[in-house]
């Protein structure tokens, strides 16, 4: 099996490690990391100037773009015969409306876009915890197991949510759920002649039975996600207004 490792908290953030530890070694890896960490970059992707890229290693490529760039080289230039793109382990929730701004997902989006499969992985964080990196690499790597030997259909990825705290011992359960539609409140509060964000994301409201629900409750919240972006049409088929 070939699989492309991407995130986007940039190359050597431990969260990439833990993920690249899911595997054994008879899996053929691939990682291909943004040089610096670029969380909520979304699905930005570099077209007019050159995208720089370092090896860090064997099949381990540092590149100057965005998760979705990496996605893009990888599966264009290094590892077009990948059978899986694996974005992760982002520390910090990616549930509901967050789809929409993250690096980690915008990576797994490329990758269905492109025709592969693809899932990105996210761990929760709890008010005032703290993330023990080695029972997410633990759940992560049973989550990974399961995903992998399902079948998944073109254009289409998984969104993965561990909950917290994690205790590697005793192994939450796996929720397929959809994408809650509520977002999650946050302000700005004023720093000189600056702005500075305030995510209010602990309180968020949600929808009983939807990922953030699922997540908060303490389960791993698992949902497929697809590229086609659905428009509602006000007239007749076929009508031009």
């Amino acid at each position: 099996m070939k699989i492309v490792l991407t995130n986007d908290d940039g190359y050597g953030a431990p969260g990439l490690e833990a993920l690249a530890d899911c595997f054994d070694k008879e899996v053929d890896l691939w990682v291909v990391a943004p040089s610096e960490a670029l969380s909520g970059v979304g699905h930005r992707v570099t077209t007019r100037e050159p995208i720089p890229a370092w090896t860090g290693g064997f099949r381990k490529i540092r590149l100057g773009g965005t998760p979705a760039d990496c996605v893009r080289v990888a599966l264009k230039r290094l590892c077009p015969d990948a059978d899986w793109v694996i974005a992760g382990i982002n520390p910090g929730a990616n549930l509901g409306s967050d789809v929409y701004q993250s690096g980690t997902v915008a990576a797994a989006r490329e990758a269905a876009i492109l025709g592969h499969r693809a899932i990105a992985i996210s761990q929760y964080i709890s008010r005032n915890g703290e993330l023990d990196w080695n029972a997410t690499g633990h759940h992560a790597r049973n989550v990974l197991t399961y995903l992998l030997s399902r079948d998944l259909d073109p254009g289409f990825f998984w969104n993965v949510n561990l909950p917290h705290p994690l205790d590697i011992d005793t192994p939450p359960d796996y929720v397929h759920c959809p994408l809650d539609k509520l977002p999650h409140d946050y302000d700005y509060r004023k720093e000189g002649e600056a702005y500075v964000y305030e995510g209010i994301i602990h309180e968020r409201p949600r929808e009983t039975g939807r990922d953030v629900d699922v997540c908060f409750g303490g389960n791993v919240a698992i949902t497929r996600c697809g590229v086609e972006v659905v428009g509602q049409n006000s007239g007749r088929p076929g009508e031009i207004p």
